[in-house]
């Protein structure tokens, strides 16, 4: 699928095709977008434009060189973008070139930037409007879903967090929880910091200047804050964990502690009946119709005295 961005009469239009791109050629083109391009639909692209697309394996390059860099015509910039998936986070590799003012962007993953790029430019006048401010937008969309997926994973440790402070509720799916959330905070953050190294080198261009250059500046400070944020997240979790952790060896302590009560208390009656299984010759109580009833209760007083022991001296 390719999806073209274009001006006409001071505003941006979106259109999508799988067809031939050629009709596109009389319109002012700021955005070609390929998701899941057919290796003819890429063909087209690059014939069109006389562009050449990245290779996957050189898009997933996580070196510095390899996130941004420039020709004497073109700039290539690569990035991840976060997605989720059945409740689990992960990202996709998105690559971008920027020539004759154009910029192109594909992957091969659902992302709807461009659609929401569209969606913010539709009540503002683009007559200025180029590839390299779409670059900056679709980069500003991206650092705003980012902090939506952050404040989720604040929800969701607020979640934990009442569910251990108020229905106490300590199991192994609470421990799980946090790992997830563990997980997904230091993806967020690899995520945050890929963005503030491609917008540091995208600073240090000649092409980006002016209303660009500021743009860049509150972009990185946005950035900043969202890395600051990352870091408030995890250190909450890690609360989070030992506190959980605490409150489990606690409860086991309270089990631990109702076992020895109960192996203590029944140690004066074991006593007292290996005492009377012992093959003496002389017994007194052997001969007495009251020695059996007598043994009962001697083993009974000694528990109760155990426990009435234990009470006292404040252990239960």
């Amino acid at each position: 699928m390719i999806t073209f961005l274009y001006k006409e009469n001071g505003r941006v239009h979106m259109e999508k095709t799988r067809d031939s791109v050629a009709g596109f050629g009389d319109k002012e083109i700021i955005g070609i977008d390929l998701e899941s391009p057919t290796p003819e639909e890429r063909k087209q692209v690059e014939t069109q434009y006389n562009i050449k697309l990245l290779s996957w394996q050189k898009a997933e390059e996580i070196e510095s060189s390899s996130r941004y860099f420039e020709t004497d015509d073109t700039i290539i910039a690569n990035s991840n973008y976060m997605k989720m998936e059945n409740g689990r986070y992960d990202y996709m590799p998105v690559s971008f070139i920027i020539k004759n003012h154009i910029l192109f962007s594909y992957h091969y993953d659902k992302v709807d930037s461009f659609k929401h790029v569209y969606d913010r430019v539709q009540a503002q006048s683009v007559s200025e409007m180029d590839g390299y401010d779409l670059f900056l937008l679709l980069l500003d969309v991206r650092i705003d879903y980012d902090a939506d997926l952050l404040e989720a994973v604040g929800r969701s440790i607020n979640q934990i967090s009442k569910k251990i402070r108020i229905d106490r509720d300590l199991d192994e799916e609470s421990i799980l929880q946090i790992t997830q959330l563990q997980e997904a905070t230091m993806l967020l953050r690899e995520n945050i910091m890929d963005k503030q190294r491609v917008m540091s080198a995208i600073l240090k261009s000649e092409r980006f200047h002016g209303k660009k250059e500021g743009r860049l500046r509150i972009m990185l400070k946005d950035t900043g804050s969202l890395l600051e944020h990352t870091a408030f997240s995890f250190e909450r979790l890690e609360f989070l964990q030992d506190t959980l952790m605490g409150l489990i060896d606690i409860e086991q302590n309270k089990i631990i502690k109702m076992f020895s009560v109960v192996a203590v208390v029944f140690m004066p009656p074991t006593l007292i009946a290996s005492m009377y299984g012992m093959n003496f010759r002389i017994m007194p109580e052997l001969s007495w119709s009251f020695g059996y009833p007598f043994a009962i209760v001697l083993m009974l007083a000694s528990s109760v005295l155990t426990l009435w022991y234990f009470h006292r001296k404040g252990w239960l």
